[in-house]
């Protein structure tokens, strides 16, 4: 009893009742009995063994002086047997709203309920609510997701600090302390983590790459995708086994994984102590660019740019957002810290959304030459914004990699003094969502587009531990390689 109240505080009445009625049953007395010994109701007594009245401390002193237990004895916190706890569990689903939704009757599992009846609602009951939470993994889940991972993200300015240390540390263990990390390095980080590479042409086509922990193997395909850094790939997945990741829960820990995987190759191809100093040299003469981080550590530039976004406002006192676009305006990756305006849904996610078309993100596809560094400022009316974009080809089409940051904190950067301006006004649909109204009146009922979907936004996550991995192609591959051991 909590600081001595009169009452059960804290006490699981799911748990109590089932323990109450176990311990009468024992003494052989009938509900009856056992309130006509303790001076109160049957009924009082029915709800408390059902879990649905808490008992005062003196009443629980009362039944348990007639039971013959001591008072702790019953406000044990596990259930009295195997039957009482899958009592207890079919009636905490039954309870649930979503088996109150279905509309279906409530099973009493009384005395005369036979205990493998009792078992297979309870296995029910449980593969129910585990399909109803695969069937939870939407689109809308899984924007909801990448909002509140965002969130979080911005609320440290997306630096990880432990994920900085760890990479350091591994970065002195294996001799790489700046410059590019070669693959021979990335060799080293593997021994180092105590894993070999093996390169097979089988891999299945659901993943990246597969970690056989058993035999300390990590399985790539024999050629890296157009567009991937092989190194990047390798420092990934070693990420997982570096950083203690387990099977992911849910969609959001998914995803979390990743964003820490991302970081740590990140870290590992352009550490933390020599990034730092080479961007504060940069700052000092006003000279930052995306561009030479790039060519210093020999990354991509969605790498460096990334890169730049962990350590910037930690380490340079720049707030920043970055976006990776799509040719057709949507949004595939974003974070920022210097409130700019995303467009946004009703979920508060990013990724999936068009941005205006006179962003810098958007305007560098109708440059002559689109893959040459664009800079831009961008009057977005809470303020005006300094870009420098540039368009990476992958074997997936041509994205555009953004860095922003407030017209203030421009005067650092190379291409400051562009002459390139634009003004957007969204969200409002006047900017560039709502047609010129005489182009409208030419046009509006004789003209019927083809819509291109983007499917990967409309469908559903697929169900798994690994979204969209099939297991039993991963199970299959590693008993085919196994046999090798």
């Amino acid at each position: 009893m909590a600081n001595g109240a009169d009452d059960a505080d804290g006490v699981d009445l799911a748990v109590l009742g089932p323990r109450i009625r176990h311990a009468r049953r024992a003494r052989g007395l009938t509900l009856a009995q056992l309130a006509e010994r303790v001076g109160r109701a049957q009924s009082l007594l029915s709800q408390i063994e059902n879990g649905r009245r808490e008992p005062r401390l003196a009443l629980l002193a009362a039944i348990a002086r007639e039971l013959r237990v001591p008072v702790e004895e019953l406000l044990r916190p596990e259930p009295p047997s195997r039957r009482a706890a899958l009592e207890i569990d079919l009636a905490r689903a039954q309870a649930s709203p979503h088996y109150s939704a279905l509309g279906l009757p409530v099973v009493k599992p009384g005395a005369t309920l036979p205990t493998e009846v009792l078992e297979a609602l309870v296995g029910i009951h449980r593969e129910l609510a585990r399909a109803t939470a695969v069937r939870a993994a939407t689109p809308e889940e899984a924007r909801r997701a990448n909002a509140e991972l965002r969130a979080a993200m911005r609320a440290r300015h997306n630096y990880f600090t432990d994920i900085e240390a760890l990479a350091g540390r591994i970065g002195e263990a294996v001799g790489h302390h700046a410059g590019p990390l070669t693959d021979r390095g990335v060799g080293a980080v593997t021994r180092h983590l105590g894993f070999t590479v093996e390169r097979v042409p089988d891999l299945p086509r659901s993943t990246r790459s597969i970690i056989d922990r058993r035999h300390h193997r990590i399985y790539l395909p024999v050629t890296a995708r157009a567009g991937q850094d092989p190194r990047t790939i390798v420092l990934q997945t070693l990420g997982h086994v570096a950083l203690g990741h387990v099977d992911p829960t849910s969609y959001a820990d998914f995803l979390r994984q990743r964003v820490e995987v991302n970081y740590f190759a990140a870290a590992l191809l352009v550490p933390e102590r020599a990034a730092v100093t080479f961007l504060r040299e940069a700052k000092a003469e006003r000279e930052l660019a995306i561009d030479d981080l790039r060519d210093a550590f020999a990354v991509s530039y969605e790498t460096a740019a990334h890169r730049f976004t962990n350590l910037a406002t930690e380490h340079l006192d720049i707030p920043v957002h970055f976006l990776r676009v799509g040719e057709d305006g949507v949004i595939y990756k974003a974070y920022e810290n210097d409130d700019v305006a995303f467009p946004t849904d009703v979920t508060g996610a990013i990724e999936g959304q068009v941005v205006c078309r006179y962003w810098a993100s958007r305007a560098v596809f109708d440059n002559a030459d689109r893959y040459a560094t664009h800079h831009q400022y961008t009057d977005m009316g809470r303020g005006t914004y300094w870009c420098t974009t540039h368009v990476e080809r992958t074997g997936s089409g041509d994205f555009a990699i953004d860095v922003g940051v407030p017209f203030a904190h421009a005067k650092w950067f190379q291409g400051r003094d562009t002459a390139v301006r634009a003004r957007s006004q969204c969200p409002d649909p006047a900017c560039c969502r709502r047609p010129p109204a005489e182009l409208a009146a030419r046009w509006a009922g004789d003209s019927w587009p083809s819509v291109r979907a983007h499917s990967h936004l409309l469908a559903a996550i697929p169900p798994g531990t690994f979204p969209g991995v099939d297991a039993t192609e991963v199970y299959e591959f590693l008993e085919r390689h196994s046999a090798r051991a």
